[in-house]
């Protein structure tokens, strides 16, 4: 294994991963709730009172933060190697995934784990453990 040091950004990273960290600990201390996305964006749809505006908010955070760091500096670009019919069936699984775990990567991997929850820990394994084997036998088994 090699690493390309020109793409090799571990201070921008780090202070990704300081951001989120961070916008979870506020959002539990000042609001009680937990930062799952996919949690988040189907309360929007629920329309229980008094729920729907932080839940427009951090959305709205999550829309505009590229925006915001585009001003600083250039997006990288996007690169998608798969087609239509492959996102669409990618979206509806972990759409799937995340009803029936309970939650989603950000719920369970950031929240879930930092809270040390049993629950979380196995749902985070079980995630990463499907993701590791599609990559696999997308790309060495079916060489896609």
């Amino acid at each position: 294994m090699t690493i390309d040091w020109n793409a090799f950004t571990p201070l921008s990273a780090l202070a990704g991963g300081a951001l989120i960290g961070l916008a979870s600990a506020l959002l539990l201390s000042l609001n009680g709730r937990i930062a799952g996305i996919s949690g988040i964006v189907g309360g929007l749809f629920a329309r229980t009172a008094g729920e729907t505006g932080w839940r427009l908010a951090f959305v709205l955070g999550l829309l505009a933060a590229p925006a915001l760091w585009a001003l600083f500096t250039a997006l990288p670009p996007i690169r998608i190697e798969a087609g239509y019919p492959m996102l669409i069936a990618a979206g509806l699984l972990v759409g799937i995934g995340t009803r029936y775990g309970s939650g989603c990567t950000s719920g369970h991997g950031v929240c879930g784990l930092s809270r040390l929850s049993p629950r979380s820990l196995v749902a985070t394994l079980a995630f990463m453990g499907g993701g590791f084997a599609t990559v696999y036998v997308t790309r060495h088994l079916l060489g896609v």
